[in-house]
């Protein structure tokens, strides 16, 4: 499988299958949690009438290894560049930036400055842990079929 290196400012990154990104990616976040200092972004919570948002605010140089979302949602970058990769590839986002994430979408997110990303969700949830358990995955193999 190909490596994924994070230089400086870069992200390298060869060819590879979406099931060699998968693998790689899960791979990826073990390591972090497990072998890493690592800070957590600032997380901010927003309820609005069927509807919840969670703001995360990533600091310079920091890398994030996102959560596998269930539907499809909105992302808004107000703030910030940075390089995300995805079983897609990777590309460069500069704020201001939105876009529709797609199901079953899995992203490593590289911040070049402070970031501001802010997911949109579908809910009339508002207890946290009962929204995680509506659009997060707890992995791959939970979405059933080739999502």
């Amino acid at each position: 499988m190909n490596q994924l290196s994070v230089p400086s400012n870069q992200v390298v990154c060869g060819h590879y299958s979406k099931s060699e990104y998968r693998v790689g990616v899960v791979d990826l976040e073990r390591y972090m949690v497990d072998e890493l200092t690592h800070i957590e972004p600032e997380i901010i919570h927003f309820f609005a009438d069927g509807m919840y948002g969670r703001q995360m605010t990533l600091i310079a140089g920091g890398v994030v290894v996102g959560k596998i979302h269930n539907h499809q949602h909105i992302v808004v970058i107000s703030k910030g560049s940075g390089y995300v990769m995805t079983e897609d590839g990777f590309m460069r986002y500069e704020a201001p930036f939105t876009f529709i994430s797609e199901p079953g979408t899995k992203r490593t997110i590289k911040a070049e400055e402070e970031t501001v990303w802010l997911t949109l969700h579908t809910t009339q949830e508002t207890d946290l842990d009962k929204i995680e358990a509506e659009v997060i995955a707890p992995d791959y193999e939970s979405l059933g079929g080739d999502a």
